[in-house]
């Protein structure tokens, strides 16, 4: 039998988690008091096979229960029932604009207080986090990049370590992301927004790509990038980070940063890592 539980941060993207397990033909209960887990898993066991991928979404909704969770994941441990737990979490104003967004009240926010309540949640589940088999950071995910993801961990079976890598570009003039690990100014390279046909165009289109390229600068910075990001990760892992955002800009984060950032995801993807990609700044001027 195979159990997962879905557990993390509140707005990290649980719900939608649970939607992709169900898609990949788990059984799943959400908000499952953790008290009843052991009971629940020895119904599942003995079903006869009718029940042999459940998934369990467990999350401080119920935290006036959540104390027995450890008794309970020791008492599975105890009898040799095998569970993987996904842990779901995000940056703090990321998690702060989703609320917003849905116009709903954090589960641990006193006086409609975000915030306090998102610290307050990352404090209780942090033992829970240290204990998970895989973590995700959804910052920087769009929710088909989250199905890919757990796709890639339960349904093609790779071999996989923690760190998610998020490549992203954006322009100074707005400001630099304030989850960004690596910094890289590209504002050194050919500046497509001088030449007229191409002012309109981004990093996306082949023409903006050729000019911003047609550099030897360019040419050597990106392999300088290349070698240094693939010498960084191995390292990043050993010490355990689990989210590294790397982040490109130019002066308006349309053209060259948005360039080098897809060159950076392209050959971090043929590499095998697990990265995703985004453009902060694409739309704005």
């Amino acid at each position: 039998m195979h159990i997962v539980i879905v557990t993390g941060l509140s707005g990290s993207g649980k719900s939608e988690a649970m939607n992709v397990m169900e898609d990949m033909g788990f059984y799943c209960v959400d908000n499952l008091p953790p008290a009843l887990l052991p009971k629940f898993v020895e119904v599942c066991s003995s079903s006869q096979g009718a029940l042999n991928k459940v998934a369990l979404g467990i999350d401080i909704r119920g935290y006036k229960f959540f104390k027995d969770l450890n008794e309970s994941l020791r008492f599975m441990e105890k009898n040799d029932y095998k569970f993987d737990i996904i842990f779901l979490e995000a940056d703090d104003n990321t998690l702060v604009r989703r609320y917003k967004m849905t116009r709903r009240k954090h589960p641990l926010a006193l006086e409609d207080n975000i915030f306090q309540g998102i610290q307050r949640e990352r404090a209780m589940l942090e033992e829970l986090k240290q204990q998970s088999g895989y973590i995700i950071n959804t910052t920087n995910m769009k929710p088909s990049d989250l199905k890919d993801e757990i796709n890639n961990i339960f349904k093609e079976g790779k071999e996989k370590t923690n760190l998610i890598i998020s490549v992203t570009s954006f322009g100074f003039k707005h400001g630099i992301p304030i989850d960004a690990d690596l910094v890289f100014d590209v504002r050194f390279m050919p500046n497509p927004y001088y030449i007229e046909d191409l002012k309109e165009k981004t990093g996306d289109d082949k023409e903006v790509r050729d000019y911003v390229m047609n550099s030897n600068q360019s040419v050597i910075f990106k392999e300088k990038l290349q070698d240094m990001i693939e010498f960084l990760i191995p390292n990043y892992i050993k010490e355990g980070k689990n989210h590294l955002v790397i982040a490109i800009g130019c002066t308006g984060g349309r053209h060259r940063s948005v360039t080098i950032a897809n060159l950076l995801y392209d050959f971090l993807k043929d590499k095998g890592y697990r990265v995703f990609k985004k453009h902060r700044d694409y739309t704005l001027k």
